[in-house]
């Protein structure tokens, strides 16, 4: 009986350092840094409470403060890092229009871009996979299996770019290159009608094209308006010249306040802008920029730190516009950065061919593979990729040979450890998830 009393005192004790743990994280990082207010914090937190999947999205500074302090065997030289996406899992893949006009399946975010490990990006991805399997009830055999399937298509392509069979800055996974249902996402995309988006969130009246007002997009304040007009120019000029267009294109007609979108990035501002485009006020080739509020990124409290890398991108919304010119050979013409009211921000085109695979949409193991399979072919991309244009001299090697340096010749022993790890780490997610619901509840009561 002692035993066992001395055994529940243990749990007792280890559950509630973890909840302390858990509650300090959440109020450094999303009170302190973040400075959101307590509307935007209860707002976030019953986003994040909706599953264990929901509750990892909005907590990638616990996963990096966790695993951060975990020794890895297979991390590349800190002094040769990787510029990784930062924030990889399931649902930041999607289906998109390329500047060429391709319809392309890629990483469609990159708000969280830095210098660091390749192994962070692997590890974050991996346990998402976990998460998602569980969701389905996939036995943790099959979520091996699914895990092992990611981080071995991964492998294989950057050992194949490590020994130029293939080229990063040309690899593109379309519907000739992809199968299952990613194939199907992709050719369902292809058909959408350009002005469908347009169409959708804007109204005509008799003489001009307006956001129409819903509960996600709302009207901004006459401040808000005046502050993004103003800096509008400074966005004008970060744009690359090769894809420029003369400025009259990207006179603003209208601009809306847009709510509900992700989980991190609640609390953060994020505008649609509609600009003129090359018609009329009537015509439907207006666009819709998206401008995104961005802070510094998660990664970059928990890896080590480099000036070189600051020097260049102080301005975070030039970071992740960067991020996605270096990780993508066919990036978003309409990429560019701003400042309002002192924050930074970072612009991209609001594309109508934009579509994810949700994981409700998958029902059987089988069908899951293919889309891990060309997952960890284009996680591979991105890594060798970032290095191939970036002008600014902070990588002068190719990461691919250094990433199949770190990875070594077994691959079995590479995949069993990292999906050993996300297994494991699953199992604290869904443990930190409960911890995190029973203070939520006690922070509303």
């Amino acid at each position: 009986m002692k035993a066992e009393l001395l055994t529940e005192r243990v749990r007792i004790t280890h559950k509630r350092l973890r909840k302390e743990l858990l509650s300090r994280v959440l109020d450094e990082f999303d009170g302190q840094i973040m400075g959101l207010s307590e509307a935007k914090r209860l707002q976030k937190y019953a986003k994040m409470a909706g599953s264990p999947f929901s509750f990892y999205r909005g907590s990638a500074y616990l996963f990096y403060f966790d695993v951060s302090r975990e020794w890895f065997p297979y991390h590349s030289s800190p002094e040769r890092p990787t510029w990784v996406q930062g924030d990889l899992h399931f649902e930041n893949f999607g289906a998109f229009r390329s500047e060429e006009g391709r319809i392309v399946y890629d990483v469609n975010d990159f708000d969280e871009g830095y210098l660091g490990s390749y192994l962070y990006d692997l590890l974050r991805m991996s346990v998402s996979i976990a998460l998602v399997c569980r969701t389905k009830q996939i036995e943790e055999e099959g979520q091996a299996h699914a895990i092992t399937t990611y981080l071995e298509a991964y492998v294989n392509q950057i050992r194949r770019f490590a020994k130029r069979k293939d080229d990063p800055r040309t690899l593109v996974f379309d519907k000739d290159r992809t199968a299952g249902l990613l194939r199907k996402l992709l050719k369902k995309t292809e058909k959408r009608v350009a002005s469908q988006f347009l169409e959708g969130v804007t109204t005509l009246t008799r003489t001009a094209r307006r956001f129409a007002k819903s509960d996600e997009i709302v009207p901004p304040t006459a401040e808000e308006r005046r502050k993004l007009e103003e800096s509008w120019p400074h966005y004008v000029a970060s744009l690359a010249e090769s894809t420029k267009r003369p400025d009259g294109y990207y006179a603003i007609k209208d601009v809306a306040v847009k709510h509900g979108s992700g989980t991190a990035s609640i609390g953060l501002d994020r505008y649609y802008v509609l600009i003129e485009g090359e018609g009329g006020e009537h015509a439907l080739d207006d666009r819709i920029l998206e401008v995104k509020e961005v802070r510094a990124p998660v990664p970059a409290y928990f890896m080590p730190y480099s000036e070189s890398f600051w020097t260049h991108f102080s301005h975070q919304g030039k970071r992740v516009m960067t991020t996605q010119q270096a990780m993508h050979h066919e990036a978003d013409p309409f990429l560019g950065y701003l400042t309002i009211g002192g924050r930074d921000f970072y612009v991209r085109e609001r594309s109508p061919y934009k579509k994810r695979l949700k994981a409700d949409k998958i029902t059987r193991l089988e069908e899951l593979m293919p889309v891990l399979e060309c997952m960890g072919k284009i996680t591979a991309k991105l890594h060798a990729r970032a290095d191939a244009d970036v002008e600014h001299g902070l990588i002068a090697y190719h990461s691919e040979d250094e990433i199949h340096r770190a990875i070594g010749t077994d691959t079995d022993a590479f995949c069993d450890h990292i999906a050993g790890w996300a297994h494991s780490y699953a199992h604290q997610v869904e443990e930190d998830y409960d911890l995190f619901k029973a203070w939520l509840g006690e922070r509303m009561d």
